[in-house]
């Protein structure tokens, strides 16, 4: 069974902001966007990167000792990796090629809903294998941050 470190899962989480701040960018760049659309993507895009940062900060400043009781780490370790790899942006490049190659608004919203709710799973998942408070608070506000990015979106598609 392949290995991975919670360091490389917290690079997971990492990524998966990176790529929902690119798909979010390229979506805002688009002219075919009404103002509340716009204004919507601007939010989510900005989120995003206070999600990278504070995933980023987490990896810095955790105590890897404290951490060694994740639960059956190796196992959630690679269902996380799974999880990841099916993600509707787990490619780089396939955030760009998404937001920019959407024939309209409405598909715009659709792959933004399709992303947050693979990263809700993600981070479900996340917080499923750690038993540490002070991840689990992080990722907490992240999970509830994830689900009002979802039910904007959702309110978004009952107008469109």
């Amino acid at each position: 069974m392949e290995i991975f470190s919670l360091n490389e899962v917290i690079e997971l989480a990492v990524q998966i902001e990176k790529n929902g701040y690119q798909f979010y960018d390229a979506a805002f760049k688009r002219k075919d966007l009404s103002s509340k659309a716009r204004e919507l993507i601007e939010r989510l895009r900005d989120e995003e990167l206070q999600h990278e940062a504070t995933f980023k900060n987490l990896r810095s400043s955790l105590d890897y000792e404290k951490l060694g009781d994740l639960i059956d780490w190796q196992q959630a370790a690679s269902y996380l990796k799974a999880i990841s790899d099916a993600h509707i942006f787990s490619d780089p490049a396939a955030s760009i090629k998404l937001a920019t190659s959407a024939s309209d608004e409405s598909e715009i919203i659709e792959f933004a809903f399709r992303f947050e709710k693979d990263t809700l799973i993600f981070f479900y998942s996340l917080h499923h294998t750690t038993t540490e408070i002070s991840v689990k608070k992080i990722i907490n506000k992240i999970i509830d941050e994830e689900v009002t990015h979802v039910m904007l979106l959702m309110d978004m598609k009952k107008e469109l």
